[in-house]
């Protein structure tokens, strides 16, 4: 049965407003993923053939999508209103993400609800540590055996993370081909960890709750950065931990 949800959040951050609008128009690579820069007028095209609504630089930025393209949901709203704090130095961001889910409305809401905490954290994390520079994205997934609950705990082990290691803890990790990463483990909960090294945010998506693989996105910010590298060295982990050559 289709059902409409809102969800909302709302934080401050250390940087201006400028900075945050450049992010969420501009620079979602460096926290979410890739999208084309939004057409900068009310009515123009957004992100995946959405629609901009509200084009108020740098205070307002809204997109709607009344064609989702998803069996799930059918109609898609991303609000985001940013006002400034100490004279401008400082920015307070409301972020509102509405729309109607059609199919299994609990799990997907839980799903929507979840992953909203950890993507704004890590555009918090990437406003703080790396904005503006530019940024290799790589995203993959782990084999089918990955899409269970458990998968998230088995990918920290693998890591060499403590299970009582908690966020904001300075960890050295193992990573792709047995490299030592040092690292701060910038963001821990059952279903998400979030590790921010040097020249990158690494972020692990337990999605085995939705039904899911595990998931796995690289922010890399180092000058010579390659995302197909990032991709093939973090399929290779993620499939050894997880049995699949």
């Amino acid at each position: 049965m289709s059902k409409e949800f809102e969800i909302v959040r709302e934080f401050e951050t250390d940087v201006p407003p400028e900075k945050v609008w450049e992010a969420v128009t501009t620079g979602t690579a460096g926290y979410l993923w890739p999208m084309d820069a939004p057409e900068p007028r009310a009515g123009g095209r957004g992100p995946f053939g959405s629609t901009v609504v509200v084009w108020e630089p740098p205070h307002r930025y809204v997109s709607r999508s009344e064609d989702v393209g998803m069996p799930t949901q059918s109609l898609n709203q991303l609000d985001h209103t940013i006002e400034p704090r100490d004279e401008g130095r400082r920015a307070w961001v409301r972020y509102v993400h509405s729309g109607i889910f059609t199919d299994d409305w609990d799990s997907q809401y839980d799903g929507a609800n979840k992953h909203t905490d950890f993507y704004l954290h890590t555009l918090r994390e990437y406003l703080t540590h790396f904005a503006p520079r530019p940024v290799a994205f790589a995203q993959l997934d782990g084999p089918a055996s990955s899409a269970v609950p458990e998968a998230l705990a088995a990918a920290g082990r693998a890591l060499g993370l403590a299970d009582d290691a908690a966020a904001g803890t300075k960890v050295r990790v193992q990573g792709p081909g047995g490299r030592a990463l040092d690292a701060v483990l910038d963001y821990r909960a059952p279903e998400f960890i979030g590790l921010r090294t040097e020249d990158a945010l690494v972020r692990f998506f337990g999605r085995g709750r939705w039904g899911a693989p595990l998931g796995i996105s690289v922010h890399d910010f180092a000058r010579d950065a390659d995302a197909g590298a990032d991709e093939a060295a973090w399929q290779d982990w993620l499939n050894g931990v997880f049995g699949q050559s």
